[in-house]
C-alpha cells in the first residue's frame, strides 16, 4: 500500500490533527463551474477509505467492509429476510446475495427456509458469526462518529445535508452508486463486491 493510499485512513484516525490541515489545504482554488469536479473527487477520497477499510479487514479479519456489515446488522437485529437486510444496509439484492453465500460459506450465517411458507428464508448468525462480531475492530461508522463529535452541531448536520443531496441529485439523474462503482477505477473495492460472484 502506498503512502498516498493510506491518508483516508489516517484522516479518520487522527481527528482534528494533520489530516484536518490536509482538508483545508488538498483543493486549490476553483471557479463554480469546477465545483462538479471537487465534488466527485471528494467521494472518490472517501469510497477509497471505505475500501481501504475493507481491505485492512480482509486481511486481518479475513471478512470485508459490506460482510461484517451484513453480519453485524443480523446480529444486532436478529433473524431476517434478504430484502429486509437489502434495505438495512443499503445494497442490492445481488449483491447481497454474494455477500450472503460467501457469509455462509464461512459459516457465519445460517439460512433457514420457513415451515409455513417455502419462498421465505430466514438469515441468523451462526455461533462463529457472534464470535467474530463480538472481536471485531470498530466499524468505519464508529471512526466516523467519533471524528464528528470533534465538530459542532452545525456543520454535523451541514456535513449530513449536503451528503443527502449529491445523493438525491445522482439519484435524480439514474446514477445509482452501484453504477457509479462498477464504471470507476478509481471506485472498485469495499462496492465491487457483486463483481466477485
Amino acid at each position: 500500500m502506498t503512502e498516498t493510499e493510506s491518508e483516508p485512513l489516517q484522516m479518520f484516525d487522527q481527528p482534528g490533527g494533520a489530516a484536518e490541515e490536509e482538508i483545508h489545504t488538498v483543493y486549490p482554488e476553483v471557479g463554480l463551474a469546477g465545483y462538479d469536479l471537487r465534488i466527485l473527487h471528494s467521494l472518490r477520497r472517501i469510497i477509497r477509505a471505505v475500501d481501504l477499510h475493507s481491505r485492512k479487514l480482509s486481511m486481518q479479519h479475513h471478512i470485508t467492509g459490506p460482510q461484517l456489515a451484513c453480519l453485524m446488522t443480523i446480529s444486532n437485529q436478529g433473524p431476517m429476510t434478504a430484502s429486509s437486510l437489502a434495505k438495512e444496509v443499503c445494497l442490492s439484492p445481488s449483491t447481497l446475495v454474494g455477500i450472503l453465500d460467501r457469509l455462509e460459506q464461512k459459516a457465519l450465517v445460517v439460512r433457514t427456509r420457513s415451515h409455513l411458507d417455502r419462498r421465505t428464508v430466514s438469515i441468523e448468525t451462526s455461533a462463529k458469526g457472534r464470535d467474530l462480531v463480538s472481536s471485531a475492530p470498530p466499524s468505519l461508522q464508529k471512526k466516523l462518529a467519533a471524528v464528528l463529535q470533534e465538530l459542532p452541531d452545525s456543520e454535523q448536520v451541514s456535513i449530513a445535508l449536503s451528503l443527502e443531496k449529491i445523493a438525491l441529485l445522482l439519484e435524480a439523474d439514474s446514477l445509482k452508486t452501484t453504477t457509479l462503482v462498477e464504471t470507476d477505477p478509481l471506485l472498485h473495492g469495499e462496492f465491487a463486491e457483486k463483481k466477485k460472484t
